[in-house]
C-alpha cells in the first residue's frame, strides 16, 4: 500500500509539470504499480498526453486510461468538420502513404481503416489526429502489410535491441511468426517495455506485436 500511495503521488507530480494537462481534472489511483487515471479532460491530445507522461514515472507496470474526453464549446466540432479536418491532416502527412488511410467518424469517436507496408505509417495515420479539436476516441484498424520472412523479422528485431542503449537485450526473448511478434523476458521499467515493443514494431513485415515482458525492479 505504502508503495502504491507513492506512485500515486509520483504519477501526481508528473502531470503537474506537464503544461500541456489539467492535472487538477484527473485522478490517479495506484495498485500493485497499475496506474488508472480518471476524469475529463477537453481534447483527445490531453487523453494520450496524461497517459503518456503516466507511463514515463518509474515504477509504473501498465496504465488504464478511463479519461473521458469532453469538448467545451470552443473545443467542439461536427462529425463533418471532424472528417474534413481529418482528410487534411493525413493529405498533408509525408509519413502517411497517399490514399492508404480512411477515416470514418461517429459522434467524435474516429475509426481508421486502410492498408500500409510499415508500422509506423500506421502510427503516423494516428498520431496525425492527436492535435485535432472534436475527437473523443480513435480506433486504428490500419493493416500492415508483412513483406518479409518471420526469420529476416526476429533477426532485425534482436540486431535492434542490441543497438538500443535503453533495452536490455539479454532479458528479452522473440519469436516471430507470419508477421506476429512475441516479446517475453523482463525489463527494469515500464519504459524499457515500450522502447522493446518500439523497436519490435520497427521492423518491416511486423503486423502484431504480443508484449508478454514483465517489469520487475
Amino acid at each position: 500500500m505504502k508503495l502504491d500511495r507513492e506512485l500515486q503521488k509520483q504519477v501526481l507530480a508528473a502531470l503537474e509539470w506537464e503544461p500541456s494537462v489539467d492535472a487538477a481534472q484527473i485522478g490517479v489511483t495506484a495498485n500493485s504499480g497499475v496506474v488508472t487515471l480518471q476524469g475529463d479532460v477537453t481534447t483527445y491530445f490531453q487523453k494520450t498526453v496524461a497517459e503518456r507522461t503516466a507511463r514515463h514515472v518509474q515504477g509504473v507496470k501498465a496504465v488504464a486510461n478511463e479519461l473521458t474526453v469532453k469538448p467545451t464549446a470552443t473545443t467542439g466540432r461536427t462529425d463533418a468538420e471532424i472528417a474534413t479536418a481529418i482528410v487534411n491532416a493525413l493529405k498533408w502527412d509525408a509519413a502517411v502513404p497517399k490514399d492508404a488511410v480512411q477515416a470514418t467518424v461517429e459522434h467524435g469517436h474516429v475509426t481508421l481503416t486502410g492498408s500500409v507496408t510499415w508500422h509506423f505509417q500506421r502510427q503516423a495515420a494516428e498520431a496525425a489526429l492527436r492535435h485535432l479539436y472534436g475527437i473523443k476516441s480513435v480506433v486504428n484498424s490500419i493493416f500492415v502489410k508483412p513483406p518479409i520472412s518471420a526469420v529476416d523479422v526476429k533477426a532485425k528485431i534482436e540486431a535492434a535491441f542490441k543497438r538500443n542503449a535503453e533495452v536490455d537485450a539479454r532479458h528479452v526473448k522473440v519469436e516471430a511468426r507470419e508477421g506476429a511478434v512475441i516479446l517475453t523476458g523482463t525489463v527494469h521499467s515500464l519504459f524499457e517495455r515500450d522502447e522493446a515493443e518500439r523497436a519490435a514494431w520497427s521492423a518491416p513485415g511486423v503486423i502484431e506485436v504480443e508484449d508478454h515482458l514483465q517489469v520487475v525492479g
